[in-house]
This record gives structure tokens, sequence and C-alpha cells, in this order.
């Protein structure tokens, strides 16, 4: 069986799933993608667009115009290579779409699809305590939607990696979209029973508590102005506390630039707050056996975000055992019950946070049971193995089988 995957960057979320079938199963696994990169048996396609939105695309089509480009050029790509003759065809529904691969393929097509567009009661309104969206980004958040929905109508199938991101689709697309997450290794993201504490350079003092917070980047979305109220004031009330910050100065998600004037988001808030920062290290991007100590480390782990996409970190926080403390937001109430294996808190009650916070850093071993549900949460639902148990089950309804023989290989 030959599997092609599609992303427009590389692994993505599909190298696990990639790596599985070649090494487990003797399939045979191709990924096209815009960016290089390699793992062992999956062959790679490459493909660039020659073009894009420019200055005079209309402002509310440009990321339409955008994957249009991306799309041709993995068509003329794959065309290019008649040696791909894939038996399914895997894609995520986003920068670059399968769409065109109808006409090169007569073969199943399924799509991840991570998140649809809303305007209200969505990521776009929810931060009422910052400068609201412009018009145009509203109507531009409508047309978004637009090859999301072309694939919700072309695809065989779909699936999402939440139940909440799940039920952002469109109403009469729902059933044919599973909820299938990525997948967790237990075996890698687990407690370490004495964590190193030299983390990234810094020493943390023996008698100190340690408060932890991970982002791709520092953005409303993931409520980093939030977080840094709260570490300053628990630092204010110990002075035993050290708060690590994982995480780039940048914004990944969301439009913070539009009233940042120039500066990151760190820096727009930081220069309007003043924040003690002697006790709050910013250490950048750490590799992953890093982050699995600073979460086996942690006193107190913080994640906040808006109605958007569940992080990864959240899982591995809770993998390793991490008290997790997060908001209480449909998102991260579909994997955190409260006082049963973390705690949830109201995305804007800063006093509430504090309360918390400084609950848990006062008597840790009282949360013990907590971090101990944290990780069977994971266990029992989120490993790898079962994931992918779940991908290839709903492989196998697509009609392309999961115990053929390796020598059937396309």
């Amino acid at each position: 069986m030959h599997v092609l995957f599609v992303h427009q960057n590389f692994p993505a979320q599909f190298g696990q799933i990639a790596n599985h079938l070649v090494q487990k199963h003797g399939w045979r696994c191709t990924f096209a993608s815009r960016h290089e990169g390699e793992i062992e048996g999956i062959g790679r396609v490459l493909y660039e667009p020659r073009g894009g939105a420019r200055a005079e695309t209309n402002f509310c089509s440009r990321t339409f115009e955008n994957q249009i480009w991306h799309s041709t050029a993995l068509f003329d790509a794959l065309r290019s290579r008649p040696d791909v003759q894939p038996d399914l065809i895997v894609g995520h529904s986003g920068m670059v779409s399968t769409l065109y691969l109808r006409e090169l393929y007569d073969v199943p097509i399924l799509n991840y699809f991570e998140f649809f567009y809303r305007t209200h009661d969505s990521d776009i309104d929810f931060r009422v305590d910052l400068p609201p969206c412009d018009t145009a980004t509203l109507l531009r958040a409508r047309t978004r939607n637009a090859m999301l929905l072309l694939d919700l109508e072309n695809c065989d199938a779909g699936y999402a990696p939440t139940a909440f991101q799940q039920s952002q689709l469109p109403a009469e697309f729902r059933p044919k979209i599973r909820t299938i997450f990525d997948g967790i290794d237990t075996d890698f993201w687990k407690p370490i029973e004495q964590p190193n504490r030299r983390v990234a350079g810094i020493d943390i003092p023996s008698d100190h508590r340690v408060l932890t917070y991970v982002s791709r980047g520092m953005e409303s979305m993931r409520g980093f102005d939030i977080f840094m109220q709260i570490a300053d004031r628990v630092c204010r009330e110990r002075r035993d506390v050290s708060v690590l910050v994982i995480g780039e100065d940048r914004i990944a998600y969301g439009g913070d630039a539009r009233f940042t004037e120039g500066k990151t988001f760190k820096e727009w808030f930081l220069n309007k707050h003043a924040i003690d920062l002697s006790r709050i290290h910013f250490v950048g991007r750490v590799r992953p056996s890093e982050l699995v100590n600073v979460f086996s480390l942690s006193d107190a782990h913080l994640y906040l975000t808006v109605p958007f996409t569940l992080s990864w970190s959240l899982f591995n926080a809770m993998s390793c055992g991490a008290l997790a403390i997060g908001s209480d937001t449909a998102p991260v109430r579909e994997l955190i019950e409260d006082g049963t294996n973390g705690l949830l808190v109201d995305f804007f009650q800063i006093d509430q946070w504090v309360e918390r916070v400084l609950q848990a850093l006062d008597d840790p071993t009282a949360f013990d049971s907590l971090r101990t549900s944290a990780r069977q949460t994971i266990l029992d639902s989120y490993t790898l193995p079962k994931c992918l148990d779940k991908m290839l089950t709903l492989y196998r309804e697509l009609g392309v089988g999961v115990d053929a023989d390796s020598s059937a290989d396309s």
C-alpha cells in the first residue's frame, strides 16, 4: 500500500503516522511538501509555488489566492512524478489543498481539518479587553474558509484532532469528519523522578517553586499577557518562586500586530506594565528532551487559550505529570476536568489564577492525585498507538487495507 501525505511543512502532523506505516506495516509513504526534511524510509516530493497574492489582491481573498498557487504547484510537481501512484491521499486542509489531485489519481482522499474560522463567539472576538478587529479582518475571516469548504465537499472523509475543532466545522459536513488526535509518545513524554534544575543555562535554586508557561509565540491568543500578570503577582507574594517561559518572542497566531505598533506582543505588553522580571526567565525554544525536564520540574504549569486549536504542549505537560492549570475555555475543558486531572480558571480572572497558583505552590504534594490523573488521561485516550489505531480503522473504512503485505506496495 502507498500513502501520499500532503502538507506545506514537513513532517508536521503526519510524521508519526507515516513512520508507523513504514516501520510497522511495511507500507510505502511519500510526503509532498514545500520544505526540505528527511525521515528514513519516507519518499519526498517538493513543490514550489511560482506566485502568490500581491498588494493589489483584495485583502479578503489573499489567503485563497496563496492556496491556489500552492495547490497548482503541488499538482505540477506530482504530475512530473509518474512513479508516485498512491492508494490513498492524506492532506492537511490549510495552505495547500488536495483538491486538484482528483485529476491525477482515482483514490480516496482523506483531509485533516485543523480550524474553521468564525467571526462571533470565537478566537476573533474573545479578547474583549484588547482593541477589536477591524472590518477588513472580520470580512477576511469568512473567506479564509473558502478552500476548507472545497476540501470538505471534495474529500471522502476527514478528521480533526479534537472534538472542539470538529464542532467548529459546518454542521452539514460534520458527519464525515472524525475526531482523531495526532498521538502522544508517552514513552518519551513521561515524568522524570529527579529533574535537572539547570534549564537552558539557568540555575533554579533548590528551594524554589517552579511556575511554567509554554507557547510557540508570546501572544494574546495564548494569554501571554494574562500569564505575565499572574506570574508577577505570584512572585511578589512569594520570594521562593522561579518562572520559566518557553517559546519565541513572536506572534504565531492572531492579529496582535494590528495594535502593537511594530513591536512584538511581548514588547508591547512590557512597555505598558511594570513587571519585575528578576525571577521570570525567558528561555526561548528548547529541545523536546529539555521540555520533558521542564514539565517534570514544574510545580504549576499554566496554559491559556482563546477558543482555538489546543496546543500539543498541554498534552505533553499532562503526559509528564505536570499540574496543569488551564483557562476555562471550550478547547481546554475537553482535556482538563476541574479538580480531577487539573484545574480550570476563568481566562480573565487574574485574582482567581493567583489564588489557585499560590495554593498549588503552598503544598505541591496535595495535588499529586491530579498529576497522576493527568498522565492517566493521556494514557487512556491520547497515546500514539491508540490514535494510530483509530487512524488505521478510518483507512480501512475507506477501502485501504491495513493488513496488506508489503509486497503489494504500489
